[in-house]
């Protein structure tokens, strides 16, 4: 009877051990899918340019489709680096009040974003960003006139770019400390360490960002916690500005509050 007993407690345990290494191995299979969503809207509705663009094709590993907005060459040059979802058009809210600042923009998809070819990695939108900022280099707009401006995920692109050059400033909105902490918040019950591919470690690439920056967060943000962005913030060393809005979300609004805070930041590298 004893050894029944024993032999059920060993076959429970068998059978939980299996189901959970079953499930650490869907999870790892799969983790990509469950970090980029390229088809997915999680943003405004779509809003039609109350400027000019030129459709412009980056080349990275493969062609990246990107908005070129060139206002005035004496202005500086937004680099935008968007979230883990969504194409083009779903920024257009925020690029329409970009463009009324004193500033021109680029902005591409990511490589399996807004129709390009390829499948997002880590090493893949780094590649991806460092071609956007070989493009303006191309056109004669150094890294001394370019504004390194990240979105969520696209913070941590911008920060991985900061750390290997030096640019005007980089400006981050809604940004995490790295991705293996914010994978620990919502799958607390794996082991992370062992199964995440793109880590997005910014907060240990951070040090090596000396020009000024700005950082922004709501801080009612259900995706990305608000701590993270203070985090942020607190381990950058100066010069650096911040923009913690009380209520509001992950997605911030693009309102004159928040406007008028890039726009002060862009002043004063002037």
């Amino acid at each position: 009877m004893f050894n029944k007993k024993i032999m059920l407690i060993f076959s429970t345990l068998i059978g939980v051990i299996t189901v959970y290494v079953i499930i650490c191995l869907v999870i790892f299979l799969s983790q990509r899918k469950l970090l980029y969503h390229p088809n997915e809207n999680n943003y405004l509705d779509e809003n039609k340019l109350t400027h000019k663009i030129e459709k412009v094709f980056v080349e990275s590993d493969n062609k990246l489709i990107g908005w070129h907005h060139l206002k005035d060459r004496k202005y500086k040059t937004l680099l935008f680096f968007h979230g883990n979802a969504g194409n083009l058009q779903n920024r257009i809210y925020k690029l329409n009040e970009i463009a009324e600042l004193d500033l021109n923009y680029l902005i591409i998809a990511y490589r399996g974003f807004s129709g390009n070819e390829g499948n997002p990695t880590e090493e893949g939108l780094y590649s991806d960003s460092m071609a956007a900022k070989n493009w303006l280099n191309s056109i004669n707009i150094d890294d001394s006139n370019i504004i390194l401006y990240g979105e969520s995920l696209g913070t941590a692109v911008a920060v991985d770019l900061g750390s290997k050059f030096s640019f005007a400033g980089i400006i981050l909105e809604s940004p995490f400390t790295s991705m293996i902490e914010l994978s620990k918040i919502y799958y607390p019950y794996l082991p992370v360490n062992l199964l995440l591919k793109d880590r997005y470690d910014s907060i240990n690439k951070i040090g090596e960002i000396t020009f000024p920056k700005l950082v922004m967060h709501g801080d009612k943000d259900n995706i990305v916690p608000f701590s993270m962005g203070k985090r942020m913030f607190e381990s950058f060393s100066e010069p650096k500005f911040s923009y913690f809005k009380s209520g509001d979300d992950h997605m911030m609004d693009f309102d004159k509050e928040l406007l008028g805070n890039i726009k002060n930041f862009i002043n004063k590298l002037n």
